[in-house]
């Protein structure tokens, strides 16, 4: 009798921590079992450089949605945007590629509008802005430094 008793608490010990694995593979590997909430918008840019599915889209620091999808859209960039149901962007919004910090993690950065018509569901964001190139930058001021100290005269 007392050896089943033991069988027994190590069978509910072991499904504990399976239920405890299956909770963190979804939450780490971000998975949605329960459907997509929200509606979907687009957006073309001229470069996505570094972004991938599933980085998140900010407002004010605040996120709200997430990067559905990547795409090629007559020689551009598109991407499909996840919105949050709460969540209305006016008609002239500006969506931006943004890095956390020299080398991190890209996001999307939505910066609302002032106009009283809403983007609606399955509708484009027309205002974007594409993430600088790291290389084209580091070229200008190494570039812009060199040219500014030989073009300065003797006085």
């Amino acid at each position: 009798m007392n050896h089943s008793r033991t069988d027994v608490v190590v069978g509910i010990f072991v499904l504990g921590g399976i239920i405890c694995l299956g909770y963190l593979a979804i939450r780490l590997g971000k998975l949605e079992l329960f459907g997509n909430r929200g509606y979907v918008v687009y957006a073309d840019f001229a470069s996505v450089a570094g972004l991938k599915l599933g980085d998140p889209v900010e407002i004010a620091g605040v996120k709200v949605g997430k990067v559905e999808s990547l795409a090629l859209a007559d020689d551009r960039a598109r991407i499909t945007v996840r919105l949050e149901p709460q969540v209305k962007l006016q008609e002239d919004a500006i969506a931006s590629v943004r890095a956390r910090g020299l080398i991190g993690d890209k996001f999307v950065l939505v910066t609302p509008g002032a106009s009283d018509k809403i983007i609606v569901p399955g509708g484009k964001i027309r205002e974007t802005e594409s993430p600088p190139d790291i290389t084209d930058l580091i070229g200008k001021v190494v570039g812009g430094d060199l040219t500014s100290k030989s073009e300065k005269k003797p006085e």
